[in-house]
């Protein structure tokens, strides 16, 4: 049964257990979700603004198109989710634990995932413009069609990554770690010449 368009506005539900349970259209604004555990739920279109997710444990969960706006999700777990087409508006995030998750047409512009582990993960189609991946584990990352202008991937580990031209020549990628390909890639992208 699926509850729609209720309204969780500052309810305190920190540490509850759902297990699947969906949500769409549902406010969760300001609410105090701390410690949240959801196993199997789909929250679609569900507005969690500022709400305080520190700590909570996501796994088989699905957020499709909700919007965290000033969210609190740092220490929070996500494991085999999908986040599709979910937008993260200067949210706190670090550190963040994201396992196995699908985070296509998701919009984390500006967010700042320093340091965060996000390899294997598949970002198609992400919005990461101005987003800070410094030093960021991307290994066997999916990148394809992610608008990536003026990404910070300094010393971030790509190898294995797949990344379209269009985005190798947006993002700022001075001392990141690459493979060959990704390498040749690179420097067809930016007009060279090889061989």
């Amino acid at each position: 049964m699926t509850e729609h368009g209720e309204d969780y506005r500052d309810a305190n539900l920190t540490n509850q257990v759902w297990e699947q349970r969906a949500f769409e259209n549902c406010t969760f604004v300001d609410a105090d979700l701390r410690g949240l555990v959801t196993k199997g739920c789909t929250f679609d279109k569900c507005d969690f603004g500022r709400a305080d997710l520190g700590e909570s444990r996501h796994s088989a969960s699905a957020f499709r198109s909700c919007t965290f706006t000033r969210t609190n999700l740092t220490h929070s777990a996500f494991v085999g989710c999908s986040l599709l087409g979910s937008m993260f508006y200067e949210c706190r995030f670090r550190p963040w634990k994201l396992e196995e998750t699908d985070l296509t047409l998701v919009s984390l512009a500006g967010a700042n995932l320093r340091r965060t582990p996000l390899a294997g993960l598949r970002f198609r189609e992400a919005n990461l413009t101005e987003a800070d991946l410094r030093e960021t584990d991307l290994q066997g990352t999916d990148l394809r069609g992610a608008r990536l202008l003026h990404t910070q991937l300094a010393d971030a580990d790509l190898r294995g990554a797949q990344l379209d031209a269009n985005g190798l020549k947006q993002a700022k990628l001075a001392g990141a770690r690459v493979d060959l390909d990704t390498a040749v890639a690179f420097a067809a992208a930016h007009g060279l010449q090889i061989g």
